[in-house]
């Protein structure tokens, strides 16, 4: 970035014209309609794949030229703050995201689980409509009455790959702060071996947690369908991983611009963004590992 652009605020970057939010569009909807047509067995696994490759295209084109838009010194300070109020809002959005699944996981295990057993006004809940529920948490009812965790499937055990993905992802926070104060101070070998931990820890949490859904299918009978235990589980874990995913790609992209020498002591907001969105994964699995494994 060139020095007058940096410095000069009164000058506001106006957008040329780009194909990416609307092909995002696109893509996102492409997405989500073959999440639907899989999710509803309407159709097979290969739906999904056309978003993927549609996801993985919007990528690197659109951080290419986002990069390119940096290094060339268009954007100023003024950009570099509104850069900042977008991932700001951005990562509430987030927390509203996950806060909604948090929230049906709350009433699910407090309120109505308890309301079908009984608690409550018994006449229309229990007498009426479920008489021989039970309100035991996991469940996996109401589809299958009686509503406790049965011989149909087994409850996630929180001390084995959750609590091994807990350090993981505790420590890749680590590594990625260790990182940011290394770039601060100007030492670049430091910034690149930190930053390379991070992602790859993060590329391993994703591994592991592949193979504990591989085993919950195969061996505990725990699967999306299993009541609103299994829904529940999978939406939060499942969607967590994702942003695992997408988190870890980004840190990728931003060790390569580390070797590039793409970032300054003072002007590497990519860099910021991307380990602020670090840790608030992070904390969210906190969430996830006391709410969803632990209680």
């Amino acid at each position: 970035m060139t020095d007058a652009h940096a410095t000069d605020s009164s000058r506001y970057y106006i957008p040329h014209h780009s194909p990416w939010p609307i092909l995002g569009s696109v893509t996102l909807f492409t997405v989500m309609a073959g999440a639907v047509l899989y999710l509803n067995d309407w159709a097979g696994m290969w739906t999904l794949i056309p978003g993927a490759v549609l996801l993985a295209c919007l990528f690197v084109f659109w951080f290419h030229t986002v990069i390119g838009e940096n290094q060339r010194g268009i954007y100023n300070l003024q950009v570099d703050r509104s850069f900042r109020m977008g991932m700001m809002w951005f990562i509430f959005s987030e927390v509203m995201f996950f806060g909604a699944f948090f929230g049906a996981l709350f009433y699910a295990r407090v309120l109505s689980v308890p309301w079908l057993a009984g608690h409550g006004v018994k006449v229309f809940t229990n007498y009426i409509l479920w008489p021989h529920f039970e309100g035991l948490w996991p469940t996996n009812g109401p589809a299958h009455v009686g509503g406790r965790a049965d011989s149909s499937f087994n409850v996630m055990n929180p001390y084995g790959i959750p609590a091994l993905n807990t350090a993981i992802l505790l420590t890749s926070g680590l590594t990625v702060t260790i990182a940011h104060h290394a770039l601060r101070a100007g030492k670049r070998v430091q910034l690149a071996v930190f930053l390379a931990l991070t992602f790859l820890l993060g590329f391993t949490f994703v591994g592991l947690q592949a193979h504990e859904y591989g085993e919950a299918y195969r061996s505990m009978g725990l699967r999306l369908s299993t009541g609103i235990y299994g829904s529940t589980f999978f939406m939060l874990t499942g969607f967590h991983g994702l942003h695992v995913t997408i988190g870890a790609i980004m840190l990728t992209v931003i060790w390569l611009r580390v070797l590039s020498g793409h970032f300054t002591p003072k002007r590497h907001f990519a860099f910021e963004a991307v380990s602020w969105y670090w840790h608030f994964v992070d904390v969210v699995w906190l969430g996830l590992f006391i709410f969803v494994y632990w209680l």
